[in-house]
């Protein structure tokens, strides 16, 4: 596992959202989703909760391989993680990830509430309130770090 520094662990955990990048059991077609990220470390395990056994779920099941790639347009900012994940599932997901992923559903309708309220254009209704309880997470564990910001910007 690659650990990774304080400004990247920050920025990750700062991210309301992520894409998170699967491959197909046949080692073809990439798979591309929004997910968002409950924990991550300095030692370079990143916990995301998924709340639909679907694509990324069964991508996982067949091919370990992901990357997590997180961009701040404004700051023109980024990295992609790469590495190995797996599925847990049950006793694994623990009281204190249920509730951490309950802290950013309520932080993420906060935040939609308020744009709302300085008459911002977003969605009517707080989608986030709808989300299904989290069945299992994935646990990232990287191995590589890739800086998005090109060389000549830096």
């Amino acid at each position: 596992m690659k650990s990774l520094s304080d400004d990247i662990v920050q920025f990750f955990q700062k991210s309301h959202y992520v894409i998170v990048s699967t491959i197909d059991k046949n080692n073809k077609r990439p798979h591309n989703s929004c997910k968002g990220i409950v924990k991550i470390d300095r030692n370079g395990r990143v916990y995301l909760l998924d709340l639909y056994k679907w694509r990324t779920f069964r991508n996982l099941q067949h091919n370990p391989s992901i990357s997590i790639t997180a961009v701040n347009e404004h700051r023109f900012k980024g990295w992609c993680l790469k590495g190995k994940a797996y599925i847990a599932s049950g006793r694994k997901l623990t009281d204190d990830v249920i509730r951490a992923w309950e802290r950013q559903i309520a932080g993420r309708i906060t935040c939609r509430l308020l744009k709302n309220i300085r008459e911002e254009k977003g969605h009517r209704r707080h989608p986030e309130a709808q989300l299904p309880k989290p069945e299992y997470m994935i646990v990232m564990e990287v191995e590589e770090v890739v800086d998005l910001i090109p060389w000549h910007v830096k």
